[in-house]
């Protein structure tokens, strides 16, 4: 969801539901190559998990969410008479506890789902930008640039996330059972073998 092409109106509304995180997880990171799930259009997409105890990062999706709302009134509204509560629609933020009780790398985290059409632009901490694919990896400590909008869309309303930019911070435990190569090979090992071992 890019501001581009937006007018000053839109500009405007985009900023109310605009939200830097702090320090999060990212999981099942799909932002080198764009992907189709269950049939859907190729999108770039991440698992963003946020601990229960960033508070601050928390309010901030609370009241993007609720401004989403106000802003799509009509959007939710659809043929209907009224806008049905906030609280009957499909939000974003969920409780990595609850729903994902059997994978410990969402223990003591809310979650959200962020994708875009869009490649996001993805910075070091440096803010320079990564072009290295392998440095982008699930279980990396990232800030996210996220913004929310409502949909109504064949039946389902409710309050998406889209994932403008990541700015990776550091390295973390590759999550999915898959390791990293450079993590294997720490080790110290000094190739220290007899040239005969090649021939």
């Amino acid at each position: 969801m890019s501001n581009k092409g937006f007018n000053n109106q839109q500009k405007a509304e985009a900023a109310k539901t605009k939200v830097i995180t702090d320090l999060t997880v990212l999981s099942y990171v799909n932002l080198n190559q764009p992907k189709s799930i269950n049939g859907g259009e190729p999108r770039y997409s991440a698992s963003v998990l946020i601990p229960k105890t960033d508070s601050a990062t928390l309010a901030k999706i609370e009241a993007a969410v609720k401004a989403a709302y106000e802003d799509g009134a009509g959007k939710l509204r659809g043929t209907g008479k009224s806008v049905p509560p906030l609280a009957a629609l499909k939000t974003p933020l969920r409780d990595g506890d609850l729903e994902r009780g059997d994978d410990e790398a969402y223990a003591g985290h809310f979650f959200l789902n962020a994708n875009n059409k869009e490649k996001p632009g993805i910075v070091d901490v440096n803010r320079e930008p990564i072009y290295d694919s392998s440095e982008i990896y699930s279980g990396i400590i990232a800030r996210c640039s996220l913004a929310f909008y409502a949909f109504n869309s064949n039946g389902n309303k409710g309050i998406a996330c889209a994932l403008n930019n990541v700015q990776k911070i550091k390295d973390g435990t590759p999550l999915g059972g898959q390791s990293r190569a450079e993590d294997d090979f720490n080790d110290g090992y000094q190739a220290d073998y007899d040239e005969d071992f090649l021939s």
